[in-house]
């Protein structure tokens, strides 16, 4: 039995999928939602929201994530952050999952990664779960009925969460596996019901495709000016440190909330939806976001609610802090319709500094961006997870180093080029803390935050009077309208001067040994952009 709209000439036995109890094709958002609730895969929430779990697998699981290594990519692929499997476990995982299909229902999605046409990819989501497919609808962007009858996809992803993998036949560590192989266009996700891999997944391939065309694809959200569509910022940011809250301002137009594209002619979003986190989700700090969650057909994943009114609780996380919804992009009022704008005016470095060391905002050279941008730093606090009993760094290359195929410095040049080439300024912008370390001082106001924000993107910041940072030479201005001047030098804030200069010799020199596994990959004026030791 076959439902739906869809090209003849795309079906499913192209694949080779044959012997299945029934197929739906491009089932819309209400028909997802009664498959989903009759199969029992969840229920119907407040305001028509979907509610679901996702049993054990309330994340991602990049352990499992592998390249195919296949002569078209054995040179460019990034193997060390991206595990090979062979063309051979390859073809051997996929005969077991389609074997696996015959028999089951399974639902069937033509869309679109990313709003550029010169530059989107026609994906087909072939799921096993309704809401998955409903979860991917929202995420990915949406072809006009017309365009489905002629749709031909590019990359196709097939996800059976029942089909546990061997790792000793498909070469994988576990019996979850999340499989790409560029050369048969196909990823496989198996063993895991966690919604977010079929986005990750479309992630990575966009991140390994666009390059070659000049395209620099980033893991970031981005806003416009609300009567100028050329006045672009894009904000990288590692989670925890505000990139969803300081994008989302109501004063300015949203393009996207988490992956983009910077072409010769501007930014694109690569989604048609939002993958918002709800832990401690409120009306008041995140009004727009929360309405979302008791909408028609938003999906709610891993939250605790009432069983009887359907009342989320936003605060208990007992199946996990990762809980999120999922939600078409129209559902923000001020989200861009084309989802596309100019060339980013201002580029923003998001980070954590729970070491109290970095200044609340910096201007970067095209260089210093590029370094800061390749290593990627936040703070993990203490309390934060079992055994973290002082600040500690993370370093996430291009703030999204899972999501990378290639080397980072890959990324790295294209934007320090774009930069450079279209006189885009770089901000780095410190929300960690400010007056001493996690622990002794306060995190920084995010009333400051917002007003130094405010004047990086109407360009009056670029008009203030700087001074040289001297730990890791970028530019801090001294004094900035709205906010007091001593936050703009983090070694006044401390009581004691010659702690916080050990504090910064420790956050210097982390840096310096994060940064030691490119230095033989990138050029001397890098190099001579990074911070300097003791």
């Amino acid at each position: 039995m076959e439902t739906g709209v869809v090209n003849p000439s795309a079906r499913l036995d192209t694949l080779g999928i044959s012997g299945l109890k029934a197929v739906h094709y491009n089932l819309s958002n209400a028909g997802l939602v009664q498959a989903a609730i009759e199969r029992g895969e969840g229920e119907l929430g407040q305001g028509g929201a979907f509610l679901t779990t996702t049993g054990k697998h309330t994340g991602r699981s990049p352990k499992d994530k592998f390249v195919v290594d296949e002569p078209s990519v054995k040179d460019t692929i990034w193997w060390e952050n991206n595990p090979p499997m062979s063309p051979e476990a390859f073809e051997a995982l996929r005969a077991d999952m389609i074997a696996h299909m015959t028999g089951r229902e399974y639902f069937v999605q033509d869309l679109f990664g990313g709003a550029d046409l010169d530059y989107r990819l026609n994906l087909r989501v072939v799921s096993e779960l309704a809401w998955h497919n409903l979860f991917i609808r929202h995420l990915l962007r949406r072809p006009e009925v017309a365009e489905l009858e002629t749709f031909l996809p590019e990359f196709t992803i097939i996800n059976c969460p029942t089909f546990n993998a061997d790792p000793a036949k498909h070469g994988c560590r576990s019996e979850t596996v999340i499989a790409i192989s560029f050369e048969r266009k196909m990823i496989l996700i198996g063993g895991t019901s966690y919604a977010g891999e079929n986005k990750k997944s479309v992630f990575s391939v966009l991140n390994y495709l666009l390059p070659d065309s000049g395209v620099m694809p980033m893991h970031c959200s981005a806003n416009h000016a609300p009567d100028d569509a050329d006045d672009v910022a894009v904000f990288f940011g590692l989670s925890g440190t505000g990139k969803t809250t300081l994008s989302a301002d109501p004063g300015r137009v949203l393009i996207g909330d988490d992956e983009h594209g910077w072409s010769k002619d501007g930014t694109f979003n690569f989604e048609g939806g939002c993958y918002a986190k709800t832990i401690s989700l409120s009306a008041e700090a995140e009004p727009e976001i929360f309405a979302t969650t008791s909408k028609f057909a938003t999906v709610i994943e891993n939250m605790v609610y009432d069983k009887h009114t359907k009342e989320l609780d936003f605060e208990d996380d007992s199946l996990t802090q990762n809980m999120r919804c999922a939600y078409p992009l129209e559902y923000i009022s001020n989200a861009s319709a084309s989802a596309t704008g100019g060339i980013p005016k201002n580029v923003i470095m998001l980070t954590c500094d729970a070491y109290g060391v970095l200044p609340p905002i910096a201007r970067l050279t095209p260089a210093q961006a590029m370094y800061h941008f390749l290593s990627g730093f936040t703070s993990k606090v203490a309390g934060t997870e079992k055994g973290v009993t002082e600040p500690q760094p993370t370093f996430s290359t291009c703030f999204g180093a899972p999501f990378m195929p290639r080397r980072p410095e890959v990324y790295g040049t294209l934007l320090r080029d774009k930069i450079a080439e279209f006189g885009s300024t770089c901000w780095l912008v410190n929300t960690g803390w400010t007056g001493g370390a996690h622990g002794t001082g306060s995190r920084m106001p995010i009333r400051a935050t917002r007003a130094l924000l405010t004047a990086a993107l109407n360009g009056s910041l670029n008009e203030a009077e700087f001074r040289t940072d001297p730990n890791f030479g970028f530019d801090v201005p001294i004094s900035v309208d709205g906010v007091a001047d001593v936050i703009l030098d983090p070694r006044r804030t401390w009581d004691k001067p010659d702690s916080y200069d050990r504090q910064a010799g420790r956050l210097v020199q982390m840096f310096i040994e994060n940064f030691a596994q490119y230095e033989s990959h990138v050029g001397a004026e890098v190099m001579a952009a990074a911070p300097k030791g003791a």
